[in-house]
Parts: C-alpha cells; sequence; structure tokens
C-alpha cells in the first residue's frame, strides 16, 4: 500500500456536487493499494499514520504532536493512480494497481483499522466514484508512506 499524506488546515471531497467527507485540521491522505497487499500493510501503515508526528506543538515550533494527540481529522481517499508507472511513454499504465475488487476490500479494511487506530470514525471519499478533492495544504507537509519500503 502507499499513502500520500498532506497536513491541511481543511479538505473536502465532492461527489456529483455534493459533499461526501470533510474535514478541518488534520490529515488528507491518498490510499493507493497494490495486489498482495493484505492485514500487515493495513495495520503498519495505519498505526504509522495514526502516531505521525507532523505538528507544531505550538506556532514555530518542532513538529512534535499526531492528528491523535490534536484531536484532528483524517480524511481517507482512495487513489489507484499512486500506483501509476510512467516506464514507457507518456500513457500511464495502472498494472501494479490491485483490481478494483480487490482494492475496494483492502481500503474499507484500512478505514476501518485508522478508524479503531484514532478511536473514532474517519472521513472518507466513494471508492472507484470520480471525486473532486478541496483542500487547504498546512506547512506545506506532504509525505509517502509505503509498506513495502518502509524508510
Amino acid at each position: 500500500m502507499r499513502l500520500v499524506v498532506q497536513r491541511v488546515t481543511s479538505a473536502s471531497v465532492v461527489v456529483a456536487g455534493k459533499i461526501v467527507g470533510e474535514i478541518g485540521g488534520g490529515l488528507l491522505v491518498l490510499v493507493g493499494v497494490a495486489p498482495g497487499d493484505g492485514n500487515e500493510d493495513i495495520g503498519w501503515l495505519a498505526r504509522k499514520l495514526v502516531t505521525l508526528r507532523i505538528f507544531e506543538a505550538r506556532a514555530g515550533g518542532q513538529m512534535a504532536q499526531s492528528v491523535a494527540d490534536l484531536q484532528g481529522g483524517i480524511l481517507l481517499v482512495s487513489q489507484f493512480t499512486l500506483f501509476a508507472s510512467m516506464k514507457k511513454g507518456t500513457k500511464p499504465s495502472f498494472s501494479r494497481a490491485a483490481p478494483p475488487d480487490k482494492a475496494e476490500a483492502v481500503y474499507e479494511d484500512f478505514v476501518a483499522t485508522v478508524s479503531s487506530e484514532l478511536g473514532r470514525e474517519v472521513e472518507t471519499g466513494i471508492f472507484g466514484a470520480l471525486m473532486e478533492i478541496r483542500s487547504v495544504n498546512d506547512g506545506p507537509v506532504t509525505l509517502i508512506l509505503d509498506s513495502r519500503n518502509r524508510e
């Protein structure tokens, strides 16, 4: 699994003109699923995401607090394009992304696990829908987490 994590002051997902998920300050997380991703990937990424210390303890201070510490929101959005390959030509190949049925099951398990780790429900987009993402980045702080490259 691969995540693109953005610290935001606000974020929302709009589908067909309606807001389906929305947070104030917290994390906007784009979620990509690869073939073979499972419980170990889900657990590791969920724990890492909830405990990432990327929020400042005070204005101008060092990053010392997590989204859990601040009671911030998390907005999870499925995005298969995180596994796009541009090795050949200019048209992306998505063969490294999990097929939709497998990806949706892993994504739903990830949503449930993050909610459990956080101790409350998280916001989401709609899997497979054409979504409009609105966000106000904070910092900006953007990180990439990959369960197969645990740096």
